[in-house]
């Protein structure tokens, strides 16, 4: 698990150093999760085996996502011995940080058995003001990925920024949808029971907890720092899914969701620092297998040409992603 810690905590910890003293420490977090990891990916290794679940890591980073957060809004908001290229490397390492980082464990824990560690990961994706993603993933996105039922599933051709705009409203609203279905089915519940509650009430804490620490220009940086984080996960789940369909079966239901049905990256130290989220066919056919335990295989699996960060920066840009993508999602859709 060495390489992991590594990998996911650095950034945390040069991030918090730059929150509170300024100096070089803005410029190495930003630094640590952007050039390290592009050239760290450059060196051929693999993660080494392990049998651990990776939990005691998982609760680590959940640990270090909080106070991380509130030193973020503070630093950015009232902090007035930083200068403003200070705060805006703090801003776009910290958006990085909890898009790709916290992300990834949040999606880690509410996969977990165990009550405690989905709540934990619950409350992540609420102080990211992106509680409902946790309805849409569980109820909708595992079952219909790669289908059109999906809205964070991308189409072939669809632009990431057109799919951000469809998946933004989508996935709330076909989370609320698949929970209030789900406690249809149950005994009669209380209103204030449902999730949805949960997720509303907790982002507006989170709001008014924002500007208690860093004022007005804290509230509105962290209206911007959930923002930035939302993205990086769209944006993962653009590039995981671009294009890629499950073929209708004879009786109208979409085939079994396999190996084909997820993009993948290889690249070692980006798969350490997001928990192997970019191991995601394997997520796909085995929710419930810890991080560590995910495997790959570039014989069966579409495999991206460039780490998952990398290709979330070419997704920004349409027409070069659909250069290098569309030729390669054709071979996956017409394998003959």
């Amino acid at each position: 698990m060495l390489w992991y810690a590594i990998a996911s905590l650095t950034p945390a910890a040069l991030l918090g150093l730059a929150a509170l003293f300024g100096g070089p420490f803005p410029l190495l977090g930003l630094m640590s999760i952007t050039v390290l990891v592009f050239f760290m990916d450059k060196l051929t290794r693999q993660l080494p085996d392990t049998t651990s679940t990776g939990r005691r890591l998982s609760l680590v980073l959940a640990a270090v996502h909080f106070p991380l957060l509130v030193l973020g809004v503070w630093a950015l908001g009232a902090h007035t011995a930083l200068t403003l290229i200070d705060k805006l490397l703090i801003f776009i390492g910290l958006g990085l940080y909890f898009g790709q980082v916290s992300n990834s464990n949040a999606h880690e824990l509410i996969h977990a058995s165990a009550r405690l560690p989905r709540r934990i990961g619950i409350a992540i994706y609420i102080s990211l003001l992106h509680g409902h993603h946790v309805s849409a993933h569980l109820r909708v996105h595992h079952i219909f990925a790669a289908t059109d039922a999906d809205p964070n599933s991308a189409r072939a051709g669809e632009g990431f920024w057109a799919f951000a705009l469809r998946a933004l409203r989508g996935e709330f609203v076909a989370g609320w949808h698949a929970d209030s279905r789900h406690r249809s089915r149950a005994p009669a519940r209380s209103p204030l029971s449902h999730p949805y509650v949960a997720y509303i009430t907790g982002g507006i804490l989170m709001l008014i907890s924002a500007l208690l620490i860093g004022g007005f220009k804290g509230l509105i940086l962290y209206l911007c720092l959930a923002l930035y984080a939302q993205l990086q996960l769209l944006l993962s789940d653009y590039v995981q899914h671009y294009g890629l369909r499950r073929a209708p079966q004879s009786n109208g239901k979409p085939e079994p969701m396999g190996s084909q049905h997820s993009w993948n990256s290889p690249k070692w130290y980006s798969n350490a620092m997001m928990l192997n989220a970019p191991r995601h066919s394997d997520h796909h056919m085995h929710p419930a297998r810890a991080f560590p335990a995910l495997r790959i295989n570039p014989t069966h699996m579409p495999m991206l040409p460039h780490s998952l960060p990398v290709m979330a920066v070419l997704a920004l840009f349409p027409p070069l992603w659909r250069r290098i993508m569309d030729r390669r999602l054709a071979k996956w859709q017409n394998p003959a």
